[in-house]
C-alpha cells in the first residue's frame, strides 16, 4: 500500500492508487550541525527508542510531514504528537479519512496523542467522546496543536460522520467549525497560533476536491483553503476554478497549497487543471503554473511537497501529455524549475529546509511506476538538491536495498525515510547525514530494542526522530499493529539522558543491518508499515474520473 496522509489515505486507498511525496516544515538552526558537519567523519551517534504505545487498541503513529501539509508532529521542546488506537470498534458512520489508523483498516477508533519530554502520555480525546475519532499531525513550538477530530453528526450527502478541524491549548479542544458546508480539517499550525487548512462552504459543486476527489460524489460542495487566525477562518480564495486546498504554513504566514484553475474535467487526469498556489497576507494567491501538464502540487496526486520559512516551494508537477511528472523547485519571481530525475522518468520532491536544500525520490531508470516491471533497473532512490548543482545526487539505499523513500530533511542537512527491497519483505527507517553513506537506523538503537524501525517520517532541528516500527509480537504486521515511535539522539545536545549509549557507532557498521544485530523483520513473518509504495505513470485514479 502507498503510505499517506492518515487522515486522507483511508477513502484514498480505496479509490486512488497515488505517488508519494514527503514533506518538513524547518525549525531553528541547533548547536548540533557544528558537531554533525564534518563531512568526513561517518561516525553516527546512537538513539533511544521511545515506544509511545497505544490507548488500549492496537496502533499508534506519528502522521508523515508530507502527508497532511505542514505538520510538525514533534517540536523542539521534546513534544510529539499523532494518533493512537482506543478499545473502540469503528461502525458503518465512522469516517474512513480520519478513522482506522494509518491505512484506515484497523477497526479501532484513534484519539489524539500528545507524548511529553518527561514521557508522559495524553489522551487529547475528541469533539464526541471515545466513540469519535480525532488525530493531531502538528505541534508548534508553544506546544499549541492542530489536528481534526469527528463531531457525532452524520454528513447527509455523505452517510458518514463529519470531521471538523481543531485546535487543542493546554489539553482543551476548540472546534474550529466551517466555511458553511459540512467538513474541514486542519493540516498544520506555526507558532504565531495560525493554522491551515480547507474547509467545505455552502456552494453546490460536483467537482469538489473533497468529496469527487476523495470519495467520486458528485454531491458535495466547494472545497476553499483556509487560514485561522485571532479566531476567525478565512476563505483564501481560488486560482479561477471553483476549489482550493490548504496544505502548507511557514513562520511567516505564507500559505502554500493547491487550486482548480477553471471548472474543466481534462481527459487525462479526470479534473480540472490544478496548479499550487502561494498566499501572502495583502497579495494574496500566486500562480506557480506546472512544468507543461494540467497538475501540479496536488495532495490528492501526492505531489504535494513542501514549504520553507523563505516562502520556496517544491513538490511534483506532470509534464505535457500528463504521463511523466518530475520534481520542481519554485521560489518568487522565477519560474518553476525542472530538477529531472535520477534516469528514469518519474520523481517528485518531498522537502525542502532554510538552506533550500530538498531531498525526494526519483526513478533510476525505466518506466513510471507499477506499469514497469518490478526489478532494480526500475527502482527509486532517495535523491538531494542542492542550488547550483545542475542534477539530483542519488543518495542510496540501505544495504543493497531495490528502493528508498526520503520522506524529511531538517536545517541541519540530515535526511530521514525508508529504504526497502519490497521483494523479500525487507523495510527499515534510514538516516543520511554527513556526505556519507546511507544508514539503518536500527543499526543505531539497542539490539534488544522493543521495535523494529521501519520507516522514520520526520525530523526536527535537534535530530530527534519520528516513524512507526513493528513490535516482535506483532505478528499479523502493519496496518494492524504497529507502534509509533520517538529516537533521542545520545549526543552534546542531549547529556544525561537514561539509556543513552554516548559511544560513536562506524558508518560502516551501520550500514549493514545483519552486523549491528538488528532484526531482519521478514525472517519473524513480520509485514512491516508501508509494505508497499505504489507508483503508476499517471497520478490520478479518482472513481470520479471520467477517463
Amino acid at each position: 500500500m502507498n503510505y499517506r496522509n492518515p487522515i486522507l489515505v483511508k477513502a484514498m486507498t480505496l479509490l486512488m492508487s497515488l505517488t508519494a511525496i514527503t514533506m518538513i516544515a524547518p525549525l531553528a538552526i541547533p548547536a548540533r550541525l557544528a558537531a554533525q558537519g564534518n563531512q568526513g567523519n561517518h561516525k553516527h551517534h546512537h538513539y533511544k527508542v521511545i515506544d509511545i504505545g497505544t490507548f488500549g487498541g492496537p496502533e499508534s503513529f506519528v502522521i508523515p510531514t508530507f502527508e497532511i501539509g505542514s505538520p510538525n508532529p514533534l517540536n523542539s521542546r521534546g513534544s510529539t504528537v499523532g494518533g493512537a488506537g482506543n478499545s473502540v470498534s469503528t461502525n458503518a458512520n465512522s469516517n474512513p479519512i480520519e478513522c482506522g489508523g494509518i491505512e484506515g483498516s484497523v477497526p479501532f477508533v484513534s484519539h489524539a496523542f500528545e507524548l511529553k519530554k518527561n514521557g508522559a502520555m495524553t489522551d487529547l480525546g475528541s469533539l464526541a467522546g471515545d466513540g469519535a475519532c480525532s488525530l493531531a499531525p502538528s505541534i508548534n513550538e508553544r506546544g499549541e496543536i492542530a489536528g481534526s477530530s469527528e463531531n457525532g453528526v452524520l454528513d447527509p450527502g455523505l452517510g458518514l460522520n463529519e470531521v471538523h478541524a481543531v485546535r487543542w491549548e493546554n489539553g482543551s479542544i476548540q472546534d474550529l467549525g466551517t466555511l458553511g458546508g459540512n467538513q474541514s480539517m486542519a493540516a498544520g499550525i506555526n507558532d504565531q497560533g495560525q493554522v491551515v487548512g480547507w474547509a467545505l462552504n455552502g456552494i453546490s459543486d460536483p467537482l469538489s476536491i473533497y468529496d469527487f476527489q476523495i470519495f467520486g460524489s458528485i454531491s458535495g460542495t466547494q472545497t476553499r483553503a483556509f487560514l485561522w487566525q485571532n479566531g476567525v477562518m478565512h476563505d483564501l480564495g481560488t486560482l479561477g476554478g471553483p476549489d482550493a486546498w490548504g496544505d502548507l504554513v511557514n513562520t511567516r504566514g505564507q500559505v502554500a497549497g493547491f487550486s482548480y484553475t477553471d471548472s474543466n474535467v481534462n481527459p487525462v487526469t479526470g479534473v480540472p487543471t490544478t496548479h499550487p498556489f502561494l498566499w501572502e497576507e495583502g497579495e494574496g494567491m500566486t500562480d506557480l503554473g506546472t512544468l507543461g501538464g494540467t497538475s501540479a502540487g496536488s495532495e490528492i496526486a501526492n505531489m504535494q511537497g513542501a514549504l520553507n520559512n523563505l516562502g520556496h516551494i517544491v513538490g511534483g508537477s506532470l509534464l505535457s501529455g500528463d504521463q511523466i511528472y518530475h520534481p520542481f523547485f519554485w521560489k518568487k519571481g522565477k519560474p518553476m524549475r525542472d530538477l529531472g530525475t535520477l534516469g528514469g522518468n518519474c520523481g517528485t520532491a518531498t522537502g525542502i529546509n532554510d538552506a533550500d536544500d530538498v531531498v525526494g525520490r526519483a526513478d533510476v531508470s525505466g518506466l513510471c511506476g507499477t506499469l514497469a516491471p518490478s526489478s532494480a533497473t526500475n527502482a527509486s532512490h532517495a535523491f538531494l538538491w542542492k542550488p547550483g548543482m545542475k542534477k539530483l545526487r542519488d543518495i542510496g539505499t540501505v544495504n543493497g536495498d531495490t528502493n528508498s523513500y526520503a520522506d524529511a530533511i531538517n536545517n541541519s542537512g540530515q535526511v530521514v525515510g525508508q529504504s526497502a527491497t519490497e521483494d523479500a519483505g525487507i523495510y527499515q527507517a534510514f538516516l543520511w547525514e554527513n556526505g556519507g553513506p546511507m544508514v539503518d537506523l536500527n543499526a543505531l538503537i539497542a539490539p534488544n530494542s522493543s521495535l523494529y524501525l521501519n520507516k522514520a517520517s520526520a525530523i526536527n532541528d535537534r535530530g530527534e526522530i519520528a516513524g512507526i516500527g513493528t513490535p516482535p509480537e506483532c505478528s499479523d504486521g502493519f496496518p494492524s499493529c504497529g507502534h509509533a515511535f520517538v529516537l533521542i539522539p545520545c549526543d552534546e545536545n542531549h547529556a544525561g539522558i537514561e539509556g543513552c549509549d554516548y559511544s560513536m557507532v562506524e558508518g560502516s557498521a551501520a550500514v549493514s543491518q545483519t552486523g549491528s544485530g538488528t532484526r531482519n523483520p521478514s525472517s519473524q513473518g513480520v509485514t512491516p508499515p508501508f509494505s508497499k509504495r505504489d507508483r503508476l505513470s499517471i497520478p490520478f485514479r479518482a472513481t470520479g474520473s471520467t477517463n
